[in-house]
Formats: C-alpha cells, structure tokens, sequence
C-alpha cells in the first residue's frame, strides 16, 4: 500500500510538472510566480504539449520506456526482409547514413541455442548534424545514433521502434533556428523510414 502511495504521489508530481510548464511556456508572465519559474519563459513554446504526452503515456501503460518512443505497427504480410530493403532505401534517398546494425535476435540465438524473437536494431546519422548537436549540449552524444529497432512482438506481429525526438528537439530551451531545423529534418527522416518500411512504400 505504501509503494502505491509513493507511486501515485510521484505520478501527480509528474503531472504537476508538466501541467506548470506547459502553461508558463502558453501564459508566461500570467501566471502566479510560486516558483522561479523564469528560466521557462525560453523553453520551447511545446514543451508543455511533449510533457503532458509523456505523462499521459505513463500513467496509461506505467513503462517510462514507452512514454519515450514513437512506435508503427508493420503491415501483414511484409517480411523481416522487406522492412530491411526498404529502410535502407530510404535511408539512401532522403541521404542519411546506415552506419551499423545489430542483429540481437541472432547473436542471443547463437548463445543461448534457442529462438529468440526477431530483434534487431539499424542505426543512422547525419554526422554533420549530430556534429552541431553535440556542441550545442555534449549530452545528446547519449541520443546518437538515431536507432530503429524491427521487433516481433509475443504474437509474431512485426513493430517498428524509435526514440522519440519532440523530447530532445521541444523539450527545453528553444534551440537555435538553423539547429531546430535540421533535427526537424532528421525526425522527418525517421518517421519516413519508419512509415515506409512498415507500409512496404519504395
């Protein structure tokens, strides 16, 4: 019962948080200063709306993991194969680079001798852009590579994962013009790949 009450309690101070930054990012200067709230007058103008999502996404499924990604179900009847040829197509076409793989299910099948559902993970980047990410705040090295991960769930349905980027791009101060725009531009790009390689779309 005490482990509930502490659960809850952080649940609503979540909430709470998030509820406070979206409206002084919205209202600024109207709302009550109970707080040193100041600092939000520069965050970006939807923080509030990535908080209140992760939140709610939270209290839904109570996996932190999952109020952090974007996922897409693959359409029946699109191989492991196809989903792979595909987002590397993509990948190709909109000119971000494929630089590693990690097929999981195979290396846990190969030490454990046993079938392990398909999981395997792509990475790509734009080393340009990731270069700006990285001086701009030496903790988003933590968010490169983008990845995508081609999962089968426990009904051998097929799913495409990948972190949420609102939170790194919306999260907190505004970044600078030219930076927001190229990682808005490579969201774009993860969320086509993503899209494509779950509809079967050259």
């Amino acid at each position: 019962m005490i482990k509930f009450i502490w659960n809850l309690l952080a649940l609503i101070g979540l909430l709470i948080v998030a509820a406070i930054i979206a409206g002084y990012v919205r209202y600024g200067e109207h709302m009550p200063n109970i707080l040193d709230l100041a600092n939000l007058r520069d965050f970006d103008k939807e923080a509030g709306i990535v908080y209140l999502d992760m939140s709610r996404t939270l209290l839904e499924t109570g996996n932190a993991a999952e109020a952090t990604v974007w996922k897409v179900p693959v359409d029946d009847g699109i191989s492991t194969d196809e989903v792979d040829e595909i987002m590397k197509f993509v990948a190709n076409e909109r000119n971000i680079k494929n630089v590693g793989e990690l097929p999981l299910s195979e290396q846990i099948t190969a030490m454990t001798g046993e079938k392990f559902p398909f999981l395997k993970i792509y990475m790509f980047c734009n080393p340009l852009t990731a270069g700006e990410m990285f001086e701009y705040s030496m903790a988003f090295s933590a968010y490169l590579p983008c990845r995508i991960s081609l999962i089968e769930d426990n009904d051998g349905k097929l799913w495409l994962y990948t972190l949420n980027m609102d939170m790194m791009i919306h999260g907190g101060y505004e970044l600078p013009t030219d930076l927001k725009a190229e990682a808005l531009e490579v969201k774009d790009i993860m969320l086509d790949i993503m899209n494509r390689g779950a509809t079967g779309e050259f």
